[in-house]
């Protein structure tokens, strides 16, 4: 289970990876969250929002590490533009709605996320990727 999570705004890969260290706060525009699989959690949702499979995002290594080690260590990865255009074009109503099925499902392993955090979430992260867009951006997520 993550410690930190922070989403954050970067103009390109190799500036998202710089932050691996020291996190994105001081560089980039960000949004900080904890206590929840990020990695898992984005690719829940493209399947909430694109209509994919788990499986078949997990097999096309979604979401796509940018730097670090995946094991136990700070990583950043790239939020992918299937799940960036989705949470830019999402209505607040999907967006609630998507918090709620993601609530539950994350209820089924165990996991307790309220269905107003879980909306917090989506809706601050969706702001963050319009932003980034409008300004030729990605979004990327450092986990420590």
């Amino acid at each position: 289970m993550s410690i930190i999570v922070e989403f954050f705004a970067a103009p390109d890969d190799a500036s998202a990876a710089l932050v691996l260290r020291t996190g994105p706060r001081r560089a980039f525009e960000s949004l900080s969250f904890g206590n929840f699989d990020p990695g898992e959690a984005v690719v829940e949702w493209e399947c909430l929002f694109a209509g994919a499979s788990f499986d078949q995002l997990v097999e096309a290594d979604e979401p796509r590490l940018v730097a670090g080690q995946d094991d136990d260590g700070c990583v950043v990865f790239a939020i992918s533009p299937c799940l960036s255009a989705a949470l830019a074009e999402a209505e607040r109503s999907e967006l609630k709605d998507a918090a709620v099925a993601w609530s539950f499902q994350r209820a089924e392993d165990g996991e307790v996320i309220d269905p107003e955090i879980a909306e917090a979430i989506l809706s601050d992260l969706a702001a963050l990727v319009s932003s980034a867009r409008r300004q030729g951006q990605n979004v990327y997520c450092w986990v420590a």
